[in-house]
């Protein structure tokens, strides 16, 4: 993925979020309220300059910042930032990209979410990897620096198995670490699932280190920490996951490629990037 953006990038960037004259044009108090949506750390407050300046400079300073500047973006794209939805979402997306075209990024509808991808060779199909500086964001996210080390671990391993062809134990890899991210967010945040477990649609009680990641997905939606749509993109990513179980995959025979994981990461990157809107950081 093509980071830090080049400065222009930047500026061209922010012309079109803020849409000066346009039918969107965004008032200095929407724009501080876009980066908290996007859910900034310390987000800024607009200090009187103009306003496509001012933010050009914010998105300079956070160049460095690959995932503040990626739901930045994505967050723009957002069909829940307008009151018409999709329509003005599309609009800013295909501004957006043309605007990105020449990092080779692209902003995706993939499941109904906007995520960013890398173009591939013939600049026309988005190509989905792990999240970047994954380490920096787990460590705001998890106490528990053990954890983040697993979890880090458990994505080098993912993408060995990616770059080797080894395709199907690439996916039961990231369904693992979803598994993992979303286990010690839960148990760590909240005291009654640590003390009781995680209660499942049925009503009953099933202790931490029992729940499955459907009860987990489930139980992130209800805190609204994972939007519905991200939930259920991140549905087929647990099933296949399941094809651990060599019978599994000889009954369903899936035929996985590096395109099957490669999308595979749309998901993870739109759950993550909800966690980090929706969760205050702990460091």
């Amino acid at each position: 993925m093509t980071f830090p953006l080049d400065d222009r990038t930047a500026e061209r960037i922010a012309e079109v979020i803020v849409d000066i004259g346009g039918p969107y044009e965004r008032k200095t108090y929407q724009l501080e309220k876009l980066l908290r949506h996007a859910g900034w750390s310390a987000p800024p407050e607009y200090d009187g300059s103009p306003r496509i300046e001012w933010l050009s400079e914010q998105l300079i300073d956070r160049k460095e910042n690959r995932s503040d500047i990626e739901r930045l973006l994505c967050r723009v794209c957002d069909p829940r930032e307008y009151e018409d939805g999709e329509s003005s979402a599309e609009e800013f997306r295909e501004a957006i990209n043309t605007r990105l075209a020449a990092e080779r990024l692209v902003v995706s509808q993939t499941g109904g979410r906007p995520v960013l991808g890398t173009l591939d060779s013939d600049g026309e199909q988005a190509v989905f990897s792990a999240p970047e500086d994954l380490d920096r964001r787990l460590r705001l996210l998890i106490e528990e620096e053990e954890a983040v080390d697993l979890l880090v671990n458990r994505v080098n391993e993912t993408r060995l198995c990616q770059d080797s062809g080894a395709h199907t134990m690439a996916i039961i890899g990231i369904g693992s670490f979803v598994e993992g991210l979303l286990y010690a967010l839960l148990t760590e945040r909240d005291e009654k699932i640590r003390k009781n477990g995680f209660v499942g649609r049925n009503g009953r009680n099933t202790p931490a280190n029992r729940a499955g990641l459907e009860l987990m997905l489930d139980t992130a939606h209800e805190k609204e920490w994972i939007q519905l749509d991200a939930k259920d993109f991140m549905d087929n990513v647990r099933k296949y996951r399941n094809f651990i179980h060599p019978r599994a995959e000889l009954e369903k025979q899936p035929r996985f490629d590096k395109g099957s994981v490669a999308l595979c990461w749309g998901p993870v990157q739109a759950i993550l990037n909800d966690i980090e809107e929706s969760i205050e950081p702990v460091r």
